[in-house]
């Protein structure tokens, strides 16, 4: 921490919080700091009771016992309400926008400074036209919601904090759905706005942007802090190894080298035009073979998503064929996601929430998604629910699903172990190929370390593993050889032996290799 930072005056003091859920101690006797105009990264596993202790301070929760002081004085924080007046605004990893407004009238829904909307209008926009000057956070006012990228709505949010005077600011996952570009402004924005005093807490699982970004990093694990350290004096390795208590293998793997088999899909010139004729994947073509991981890597919105897409059967292409199974699809017959599954294919969308899961769904509903017409899970046509409750709690089990519930809604698990029952689930039928998106937004440490062990444990069984993932560092940890995606057509490919950082992003924006 820089020694102005490190002589500024305390912004949140929480001291001795507990805080139970049933027999659950989410937070057990966390005391933490964060001085004024610096940015303090909050990191841990899935369930270290990181999220449960900033909601205490924004009032979501009220803690068992303990004390909060804001900027020296002792508060009492009942709700949001509470914590918006006294200068706190929480930006949420799933976004607490309405799609059917403007940005405009999201950030006045509930703080409308006039009981006539056209003068209200007008005096919030004036005053956002000024945040977004002094900020740099730019959105389109006008523009429906539902209609702003994924790096807009993020602005949005924290607009609409810092619109409602919030000087201490908590930021859960802000970069979980971002692209690398969409992170870079963000880092960007937040530099400048610990430069004008701001105070951030950054709640996250990526420990590169803690130690690019962060001034001060507390690690908790198991509803404890368990490690306070300026960023100065702390390193990738010694956060994780504090967050899982014990050291995290996350890189490359010697026996991660061997050769590929036979090849079990090829794709020929996949083409894919969008309902505006923009042309979304443009003449690819690729074969995944036997025994190996192929990393798609690109940043996000080049073809990517389409071409995952087209090869799990959710989406019939404008062009090409598709050779899989001893069978050959072209666009007048392709394949279906049933087909798919019949012939070993298995896919773990990029969105779980909106693909792989029913988050109002119980976990063992989610659990056989798809799958709920084999023979152990149905007979003449008829369920078998006890079968299916069975099939998930040993899947949950397996793949240390937290809490080990199959009864509990789905929405009701972390990001982390949501990802893990989907893994569970498709990785559980054994498939000859295996399709995954973004195989770890969202997870924690610990749970990225599994992840990848099952990956590699698949590629060992003989299945062809295709990871397309916005993180360069997970492509390289994972992949055999690297499939670059530029502009919908495929710019690069490269075994990994050659691959780098720098020669990967080259290929990403379009150069040579």
């Amino acid at each position: 921490m820089p020694a102005t930072a490190a002589r500024a005056p305390v912004a949140v003091r929480m001291t001795g919080i507990h805080k139970r859920f049933g027999a659950v101690a989410a937070n057990a006797d966390v005391n933490l700091a964060v001085r004024a105009g610096t940015v303090h990264g909050l990191v841990g596993e899935n369930g270290a009771g990181k999220s449960t202790l900033m909601s205490v301070l924004y009032g979501f929760y009220q803690a068992d016992s303990g004390s909060i002081d804001v900027f020296g004085q002792p508060v009492t924080i009942r709700n949001a309400d509470d914590a918006i007046a006294l200068g706190i605004g929480m930006v949420h990893q799933h976004f607490m926008l309405v799609d059917t407004l403007t940005a405009l009238e999201n950030v006045m829904l509930g703080a409308e400074p006039h009981w006539l909307l056209q003068r209200a209008d007008a005096q919030v926009r004036s005053k956002l036209e000024a945040l977004m000057q002094s900020t740099g956070l730019r959105v389109e006012l006008d523009a429906l919601v539902a209609d702003l990228p994924v790096g807009d709505r993020q602005r949005l949010e924290i607009l609409k904090a810092l619109y409602r005077g919030a000087k201490i600011l908590i930021l859960d996952e802000p970069t979980a759905v971002l692209t690398p570009q969409e992170t870079e402004q963000l880092f960007g924005v937040l530099r400048l706005l610990r430069e004008q005093g701001t105070t951030v807490l950054l709640i996250t699982h990526k420990l590169k942007e803690v130690m690019r970004l962060c001034d001060q990093v507390t690690v908790m694990r198991a509803g404890r802090v368990v490690q306070e350290v300026p960023i100065a004096r702390a390193s990738i390795e010694g956060l994780a190894e504090a967050m899982v208590g014990r050291k995290v293998q996350m890189g490359r793997l010697a026996e991660d080298t061997k050769p590929a088999g036979d090849i079990l899909l090829h794709a020929s010139q996949l083409t894919v035009r969008d309902s505006m004729n923009v042309v979304r994947l443009d003449g690819v073509s690729l074969s995944l073979r036997c025994g190996e991981i192929v990393g798609v890597a690109g940043v996000s919105g080049n073809g990517q998503s389409e071409l995952m897409d087209v090869l799990s059967g959710l989406l019939t292409p404008t062009g090409g064929e598709l050779t899989f199974g001893g069978l050959l699809f072209n666009t007048s017959a392709w394949l279906d996601p049933h087909t798919a599954r019949s012939l070993g294919l298995s896919h773990v969308p990029e969105d779980r929430h909106a693909r792989a899961l029913v988050m109002d769904f119980a976990a063992w509903e989610s659990a056989v998604l798809g799958y709920d017409g084999l023979a152990q899970y149905a007979v003449g046509g008829w369920m078998k629910h006890a079968a299916m409750k069975h099939a998930t709690a040993t899947m949950m089990e397996r793949f240390d699903v937290r809490p080990r519930d199959p009864g509990l809604r789905s929405r009701s698990f972390s990001g982390g172990n949501q990802q893990k029952l989907v893994l569970a689930r498709e990785l559980g039928q054994s498939p000859k190929v295996l399709l995954v998106g973004q195989p770890t937004r969202g997870v924690d440490i610990g749970a990225i370390e599994f992840i990848y062990a099952q990956l590699r444990a698949m590629r060992d069984a003989g299945c062809a593993v295709l990871v397309v993932s916005s993180e360069l560092d997970e492509i390289l940890a994972l992949s055999n050889r690297v499939i670059v995606m530029n502009q919908g057509r495929i710019a690069g490919e490269l075994p990994i032996e050659d691959c780098t950082e720098a020669s990967l992003g080259v290929l990403m924006v379009g150069g040579a290799a």
